[in-house]
């Protein structure tokens, strides 16, 4: 199974009640990050058959924006394993509830879901760190004995692609 691993795309900052916490939305600079990654997984022609996300706002309106600009017309999933500080053994139950479907992604949150993906991808007694940032998605393959990861791309990294194609697709002008 192949398992995109999204963490939520820029928030602002973190609110001290855990409450009004959960209802954070994303901020101009987030919203910007879920286009580019959208758009970025969309041109890597990326298709998933579930999206599963935590409830928590931030990470379903990044879940929305992304799955929109990759083209995804399912349901989105919400499921509480996919919390800030949620329990490896609940991520590994989510994950065989979705073992007969080739590829899903998940978004989430730090510190859970870096420590999600460190786990997956490394041998038993082995220690793995990988810490996705803000609006980061990782490709990891994940079979019964781990996982391999492939890619994990950042937003500034997809950003300064999008730059770079765009300027390098501007008509060349002679010099005299």
């Amino acid at each position: 199974m192949i398992v995109y691993f999204l963490r939520h795309a820029s928030a602002g900052t973190h609110i001290d009640n855990p409450k009004k916490d959960e209802k954070r939305p994303l901020d101009k600079t987030g919203i910007e990050q879920c286009g580019y990654v959208g758009r970025a997984l969309a041109a890597l022609d990326v298709q998933v058959e579930s999206v599963i996300s935590s409830p928590l706002k931030r990470a379903a309106q990044t879940t929305s924006l992304v799955a929109n600009e990759m083209g995804f017309e399912g349901k989105i999933q919400f499921d509480d394993s996919l919390r800030p500080n949620a329990d490896f053994a609940d991520f590994r139950r989510l994950l065989g509830k979705y073992a007969r479907q080739e590829n899903i992604m998940v978004v989430g949150h730090n510190p859970s879901l870096s420590e999600f993906l460190s786990r997956c991808i490394s041998d038993d007694g082995c220690e793995a760190s990988i810490d996705l940032k803000k609006g980061a998605v990782a490709r990891v393959e994940v079979s019964r004995s781990g996982g391999t990861l492939h890619w994990c791309m950042t937003p500034k990294m997809v950003r300064s692609l999008h730059d770079a194609s765009a300027e390098s697709s501007r008509p060349k002008t002679s010099r005299k």
